[in-house]
């Protein structure tokens, strides 16, 4: 089986794995604790903070540990704001973000906040210029932006939009999923968030980093855990797992990132030459190195899934975390695109240019027998 859906959740890294068995061993204690055993577990937890933190820009006291990327958004998009609430209650966010972003944003208008979404162009790039208009506006109290499109792969204006907020005094929440360990963060961010099953971590830890000056306050009762923003007991073996996972991607990633890209580039060119009325979405040069999505006309996007994951592919198809709701993905509706017959290809790293060629051999045939049913072939 070749898995393809690297953007959902990158297989287990090797070097995770070996640092999660041995820190189950040594660091099942309480690391609040004074005892020997909970020294030992502080100890791995400090080291893996400093180890993330270096890989993500940060200063160690700066970084948190979350149940995952999703808590971390919701406690630094609402952590923000709830500490932010004497500058103003408006939050300006662009209209592809994660789900999880948007969900905040529910909350904050359901507390009387206003939220003011801004639009993308056809390859899903936020419009910076009128990103940085909303943010001048007074009242506002953050700003939130992604690293790159979750959907489509397409990098966003990070660096110029950073550029805008700091001029106008307005912090900055950078979702950083899924270029983390992947590229180099953009610099300007007020706080930042990251999943570490997406760069090849086990699934449960999250990553919340809050800048000093920040003013962050979080809307949860208060636990003298995590700097006090994450309540709950930390995960030690997960966390020193993410960290020894994250450390050997960054050490990797310029060098695994062109090879993915080449890879990427092959599938976006070859596509539209072997499979009629077929739309690539998404920037062809600005863009994740490991994330290709087209839609195929009059295919219906599930029936592809399915007949790719039989002739060995795993794929998705819309979002990760609304593919299940059978609603049009909010991505590809904002940018305007087709959003049927929609595969998402997301590449681990390792994968090899013979499965790639694979997948472009059984692609054109499994969209023809889908057409073929349809009678529209």
């Amino acid at each position: 089986m070749a898995y393809f859906d690297a953007a959902s959740t990158e297989p287990l890294h090797p070097q995770a794995r070996e640092a999660l068995l041995t820190a189950i061993d040594s660091g099942w204690a309480d690391p609040a604790r004074l005892y020997g055993q909970a020294r030992r577990a502080h100890l791995l937890l400090e080291q893996a903070r400093t180890e993330v933190a270096e890989a993500l820009g940060a200063r160690p006291d700066e970084v948190s540990f979350t149940s995952s990327g999703t808590q971390a958004v919701h406690l630094g998009v609402l952590g923000t704001l709830h500490g932010r609430r004497r500058a103003g209650r408006r939050l300006v966010t662009g209209a592809v973000e994660h789900s999880s972003v948007l969900h905040a944003a529910d909350v904050h208008e359901r507390d009387d906040g206003t939220v003011e979404k801004i639009g993308v162009s056809l390859t899903g790039r936020v419009d910076a210029a009128a990103f940085a208009a909303a943010v001048s506006a007074q009242g506002t109290a953050l700003a939130c932006l992604q690293t790159a499109n979750h959907e489509v792969g397409t990098l966003q204006p990070v660096a110029e939009v950073a550029a805008a907020c700091r001029e106008h005094g307005v912090p900055l929440l950078v979702d950083a999923a899924q270029t983390a360990g992947r590229m180099p963060i953009p610099p300007g961010w007020s706080v930042l968030t990251a999943s570490a099953h997406k760069w090849g971590g086990p699934a449960g830890v999250g990553v919340l980093a809050v800048r000093k000056g920040t003013r962050f306050r979080s809307f949860l009762p208060e636990d003298e855990r995590e700097r006090r923003r994450v309540p709950g007991f930390e995960n030690v073996p997960a966390i020193v797992a993410a960290a020894a996972a994250l450390s050997a991607v960054t050490a990797d990633a310029a060098q695994e990132g062109a090879r993915l890209s080449g890879l990427v580039e092959r599938i976006r060119r070859t596509v539209p030459e072997i499979v009629p009325d077929v739309e690539v979405i998404g920037d062809p040069v600005e863009r994740a190195p490991h994330i290709v999505t087209f839609s195929c006309l009059y295919v219906d996007g599930e029936a592809l899934l399915t007949e790719l994951d039989k002739a060995g592919f795993a794929v998705s198809s819309g979002s990760s975390c609304t593919a299940s709701t059978l609603r049009p993905s909010h991505v590809l509706e904002a940018m305007g695109v087709l959003t049927h017959g929609n595969v998402r290809v997301s590449l681990p790293r390792g994968t090899s240019a013979a499965e790639v060629d694979r997948f472009l051999a059984v692609l054109p045939e499994a969209v023809l027998r889908i057409r073929q049913d349809a009678g529209v072939a």
